[in-house]
């Protein structure tokens, strides 16, 4: 607070937040390509909810005190929206480059719209289709290096990552839902302590090996706490003192950040139709995010990461 009795903006601290999610590639290609997706996801929620566990007991009771329907959505947000979601985006690095599945990951706002409308009953009005097919388009122009001839790697690599982003708009709306009745640090706690015995089952089903080298446990960690856990944790922060229309557009910072990172670090070349492609996709979504903040939102849905 300053003298005034005002509260501090802190877009910065969202910007931070962003570009913290957008150095996920530089960590996740080189696990993916070494350790099984399964195998990755594993040790990102078991790290975490080491991390977090002085906050379980409170969770656990928040879970036993909530109903059915809110008990459903925390194990649907838990399984689907943390364990299965991150097993498919993993997996979408080992056909693709690093930049790709980060940028479609931010037709996240986009699905979110749908989804509430089709879970929560909210109206979707016309006006969503001027921001979403642009998305779409921008989407179908990054994903793929000639987009008039898709080849079948980069086509399984772009279907997993929209499908994790589809899976986490889900927990996104299941998020909005339960956080009515249950605080979201117990959220937050649950969502990976439900994630890490359905990320053990996905391990067990793939017949995926457990144990990790030294050499990989480092960049296992930083994965989890630094774009996972930290990276969350300052955003939420941020945005209890930062205004919504300046959140969405600090948050340009992850994509601009994969994709320095993807070209200048990882060796990734993009054709110039993915550049406009990326630049219409972040366009689109920070547009749609304007507008849902605005006195008319095309429908009112929280569409901030799940």
């Amino acid at each position: 607070m300053d003298r005034r009795g005002s509260v501090p903006d802190r877009t910065w601290l969202i910007a931070i937040a962003a570009a913290m999610w957008g150095t996920d590639g530089l960590l996740r290609q080189p696990l993916a390509g070494q350790l099984p997706a399964a195998t990755v996801v594993f040790w990102e929620h078991l790290l975490i909810v080491v991390v977090l566990l002085p906050f379980v007991p409170s969770a656990v009771r928040a879970f036993r005190a909530a109903g059915a329907r809110e008990r459903v959505a925390l194990v649907l947000i838990g399984a689907g929206a943390s364990a299965v979601a991150t097993a498919l985006f993993t997996q979408a690095f080992r056909y693709g480059d690093p930049v790709t599945p980060l940028v479609l990951q931010k037709l996240q706002p986009v699905i979110a719209v749908v989804a509430a409308a089709l879970l929560l009953g909210e109206r979707m009005r016309r006006g969503y289709w001027l921001f979403a097919v642009p998305a779409l388009a921008g989407a179908w122009l990054m994903a793929f290096p000639n987009p008039l001839s898709a080849a079948p790697q980069a086509v399984t690599a772009a279907l997993l990552a929209v499908a994790a982003a589809a899976l986490w708009a889900v927990g996104t709306v299941l998020g909005r839902m339960v956080s009515v009745r249950i605080a979201s640090r117990d959220v937050t706690v649950l969502r990976f302590a439900i994630g890490l015995p359905a990320s053990a089952v996905v391990l067990l089903a793939q017949g995926a090996p457990v144990a990790v080298t030294g050499a990989q446990l480092g960049p296992l960690v930083l994965l989890a706490l630094v774009p996972g856990l930290l990276g969350l944790t300052l955003y939420y922060i941020g945005l209890r003192s930062t205004a919504a229309a300046r959140a969405t557009l600090a948050e340009l910072a992850f994509p601009v950040t994969a994709a320095l990172i993807g070209v200048g670090l990882l060796g990734t070349h993009l054709e110039p139709s993915q550049w406009f492609g990326l630049l219409v996709v972040v366009a689109s979504v920070t547009a749609l995010g304007l507008r849902e903040r605005s006195p008319k939102p095309v429908v009112r849905v929280d569409v901030a990461a799940a």
